[in-house]
């Protein structure tokens, strides 16, 4: 039987006040995942265990079976975001965001509002690679709205710190910290200190960059600041799925995906010409589905498995818009789940539906809660409702990321 995992981004939550105590997934029109949900089982995951935040990079990395304490985001952003690597290269993933000031490292926004036009985030790429001056050769590349990726070119050491907030902080004082060395070597100080002068001049250089100060202008937050996490140096390997395709546009999941030894198929995602950006959350999403059925179709035959990501379930919940979360997980049952729905008539698949992580619309964050595991295909359960109340009494039971293929059989 062929296999298809969909991965929600994010969509699990917890109980909110204006859903009178439901979560997004329990009020959500969704009656064709339902389906599915009616007549499979559910189970509920914690990705990594019940103590530890996850994030999307160590989330999936368990969920496919690895060890997800050696993951390095960096690594699989530059993936995805097409630089071949080199031994030694340090790859670090990187958000535009905002700052008051370097002195007093004041967060104001870690995305700067989420409204960075595509020719904004070229445009910062460009002049960083320009004018930033460092005893190394360097890239940073834009990618997706405030997302980036900056690659340092040499001999580096990963073994330094953030300059970010954690998963945890979200409760805490949002300063940033300068990059640290996390041991005694000399490369671990030196790395950290070039990391520490990009971020200096990048800070300078954008601060007062016309494109900012007309951002200002016009009531927006500047793109002054420049975070990175997640550094890597070298490429970990992963389980292979050699017979599974991916559909996926996200740098990410893309380079996840490839380092899995699955076969890729990206759809473009359009420009973000104006600052709304649900309104282009909305165009993205609705190319996402229509790519996806596509690519379905046509390598049905020529696959083992197919692996579907939907991103646009996890941006609602940090910027705290419950609604958007219920309209985005609508259009998907809408217009995706009741493709699947029809699909299955004439083609046999087993289908498991989970989310990497939740991310609570009242947090703004991520958290360590369980997000609820659907497995359609198999035998079932009393269950009906694909949520997080109802997975809690389903006959899978807990899962921990580690054993996820495995219990839901798709490794078989």
């Amino acid at each position: 039987m062929k296999k298809i995992l969909v991965i929600l981004d994010g969509a699990a939550d917890i109980p909110i006040g204006v859903f009178g105590g439901k979560t997004p997934l329990e009020i959500a029109k969704k009656p064709n995942l339902n389906y599915f949900a009616e007549n499979g089982k559910l189970g509920y995951m914690y990705s990594i265990d019940e103590k530890v935040v996850p994030g999307s990079d160590n989330a999936l990395i368990s969920i496919f079976g690895n060890n997800p304490n050696k993951c390095k985001r960096g690594v699989y952003e530059a993936i995805g975001a097409g630089f071949k690597l080199k031994k030694g290269d340090l790859a670090i993933r990187a958000n535009f965001g905002t700052i008051d000031n370097l002195k007093n490292r004041l967060i104001i926004d870690r995305r700067a509002g989420r409204t960075i036009t595509t020719k904004q985030s070229k445009t910062f790429a460009d002049v960083l690679n320009k004018k930033i001056k460092l005893p190394c050769k360097f890239e940073f590349k834009e990618t997706v709205q405030h997302r980036g990726v900056l690659i340092l070119k040499g001999d580096f050491s990963d073994n330094i710190s953030d300059v970010d907030i954690g998963l945890n902080d979200f409760n805490k004082e949002k300063k940033f910290s300068f990059s640290k060395p996390l041991d005694d070597t000399k490369n671990s100080k030196y790395t950290s200190s070039l990391i520490n002068s990009f971020i200096d001049q990048a800070f300078k250089i954008l601060n007062n960059h016309p494109v900012n100060l007309e951002r200002v202008r016009k009531g927006l937050l500047p793109a002054n600041m420049v975070f990175l996490r997640g550094s890597g140096s070298e490429i970990p390997k992963l389980k292979k799925y050699n017979k599974w395709i991916s559909i996926n546009s996200m740098p990410l999941e893309i380079g996840i995906s490839k380092a899995s030894g699955m076969k890729v198929f990206k759809y473009k995602i359009p420009k973000m010409r104006s600052f709304d950006v649900y309104s282009h959350l909305y165009k993205t999403l609705n190319i996402n589905i229509n790519f996806a059925i596509k690519t379905i179709k046509r390598n049905y035959n020529a696959c083992f498995g197919c692996y579907i990501h939907f991103k646009e379930t996890d941006i609602p919940g940090h910027d705290n818009k419950p609604y958007e979360k219920k309209n985005i997980l609508e259009t998907i049952d809408r217009n995706f789940f009741s493709f699947l729905k029809k699909f299955v008539i004439d083609y046999p698949l087993k289908i498991v539906v989970t989310c990497d992580h939740a991310t609570p619309c009242h947090l703004k964050a991520h958290s360590a809660d369980p997000v609820p595991v659907l497995v359609y295909g198999e035998d079932k359960d009393n269950t009906t409702n694909f949520s997080e109340k109802q997975s809690r009494a389903g006959k899978l039971g807990r899962i921990y990321g580690k054993d996820f293929m495995k219990v839901t059989g798709l490794n078989k």
